[in-house]
């Protein structure tokens, strides 16, 4: 109790809106990824086929970020960012299976245990190997140790957690033949005969990093929430704090729907019935949970942030809406994913902004609303604090949001994007607010945005090579 009214006395002097009453317990925080979701692919953003009624009720209530951006347009690195609130090239996680996050790095999960909260990681982790003892996933295999990082390394005190990708029915099965029009890439029709499915080759790991082999049946974010409630409810009844984050498969490849969702879109081919079903499924166990968290009287004062990792895969029905370019791109299908913040506490109805907002912006935010701070912890960050966005004072962003992946750069403002080694070989220019679809380049109209952006670009670019050369530790 202590230490909680000398935070909240913390908090008082740097977020006093949010937190005038001292005898207020902190709130809990829910991080809340899918994998893959495109920006079109909910009710919310304007989806007419994919079935997502709790997520769009939930968005409703909540604030509902217009322009929401995944980090990187890869899973591995936009992980990352939303726990460090650093660039991933800052800290060498700079694609998907490549690199770990570093011993170094201090994570939102190390900070909120330092401050009492109870932590949990639930579902794909991909910010390094989770054994060094059998083979299992991309990665891990016996005695590589290179990228070996588990969550519970990494400041999470409960983990049921998967290196990579599973599949998002049965998650730990695959068939030994598949059907018409399947394959273990894409998707398939469940099996219920198991001595017909052999193991997939990814294992879920606990906290003392050991496999679990239990309750692996089913919709597999089904199979996650029935960690992560019992863990919400532990915490609840130790008097603490809870911190969960929940990182769903959903809709990753390969995608695979049981028979009461695929039904659901029975007028349509196979292969779409697999990928709505999938996020269907997904869409139900949010309801589950906003229904759990109402039950025990936790809504009001759980922060609880929802987006997507990157835009849709190539090959998929996952669509990013009107926006340009898709998974592994900068431009706005690749990176602008749906998301929004619930937390009726501070956001009691639900209103939208356009203000430009990252996934680095998590960890300055939470730790702003805590008031929590560790001296030493790794700087330059990226991510600043959304803490006068949710009390309704922010109307533009203070800081420009730097991309870069592989070749490709960008560097976005409140208005204005350039982009660095896109479809053109020199530097494009887009007006996101009269054109967010990026149709019109503007480079040759505004020669000086482009040289000032460039310039502003080229240093931060700068400012990741010294980090990533460990001039941050």
């Amino acid at each position: 109790m202590r230490l909680i009214l000398l935070c909240s006395a913390i908090v008082v002097a740097a977020f006093p809106c949010l937190a005038a009453d001292q005898s207020a317990p902190r709130p809990n925080v829910i991080l809340m990824m899918c994998d893959d979701l495109g920006w079109g692919d909910v009710g919310f953003n304007g989806s007419t086929v994919a079935k997502t009624p709790y997520l769009d009720a939930l968005a409703g209530d909540s604030l509902r970020f217009q322009r929401f951006y995944a980090a990187a347009p890869v899973c591995s690195p936009t992980r990352g960012s939303a726990l460090t609130g650093r660039h991933p090239y800052r800290y060498g996680i700079t694609f998907a299976n490549v690199g770990h996050l570093k011993k170094e790095e201090f994570t939102l999960a190390e900070a909120l245990q330092q401050a009492g909260y109870r932590t949990g990681h639930f579902g794909k982790w991909h910010l390094g190997t989770l054994t060094t003892e059998i083979q299992d996933a991309n990665r891990g295999a016996p005695g590589k140790s290179e990228h070996f990082s588990p969550p519970w390394q990494n400041g999470f005190d409960t983990c049921f957690s998967t290196e990579s990708k599973v599949p998002t029915w049965d998650p730990v099965r695959v068939p030994k033949k598949f059907g018409p029009g399947q394959n273990r890439q894409y998707g398939w029709i469940p099996s219920e005969d198991v001595a017909q499915t052999v193991h997939y080759g990814t294992h879920f790991w606990d906290e003392s990093g050991r496999t679990v082999d239990d309750n692996l049946d089913g919709d597999a974010a089904r199979v996650i929430m029935d960690r992560a409630i019992p863990f919400i409810d532990a915490a609840v009844e130790r008097k603490q704090p809870f911190f969960a984050v929940i990182w769903f498969h959903t809709p990753h490849l390969p995608v695979v729907a049981g028979e009461k969702y695929r039904a659901m879109y029975s007028d349509r081919p196979l292969r779409e019935q697999l990928y709505y079903g999938c996020i269907t499924a997904m869409d139900e166990q949010v309801g589950r949970l906003r229904t759990h968290l109402r039950q025990r009287g936790l809504t009001d004062d759980t922060m609880w942030w929802f987006s997507s990792d990157n835009g849709p895969e190539n090959g998929t029905p996952g669509s990013a809406g009107p926006l340009r370019g898709r998974k592994r791109s900068l431009y706005e299908g690749g990176v602008r994913v749906p998301a929004f913040l619930h937390w009726p506490a501070h956001i009691p109805t639900g209103r939208a902004t356009e203000v430009p907002c990252v996934s680095s912006d998590y960890l300055p935010t939470v730790l702003d609303v805590v008031g929590f701070e560790r001296r030493g912890a790794p700087q330059p960050r990226d991510g600043v604090s959304l803490a006068p966005l949710i009390e309704g004072r922010m109307k533009e962003r203070p800081a420009p949001i730097g991309f870069q992946s592989g070749k490709m750069a960008t560097w976005n403002d409140n208005r204005y994007k350039l982009v660095v080694g896109g479809d053109d070989t020199r530097p494009e220019l887009y007006d996101l607010i009269a054109d967010p679809v990026e149709s019109s380049d503007l480079a040759t109209e505004h020669p000086d945005i482009v040289e000032r952006m460039l310039g502003d670009l080229r240093k931060w670019q700068q400012s990741c090579t010294d980090s990533a050369a460990g001039r941050d530790y």
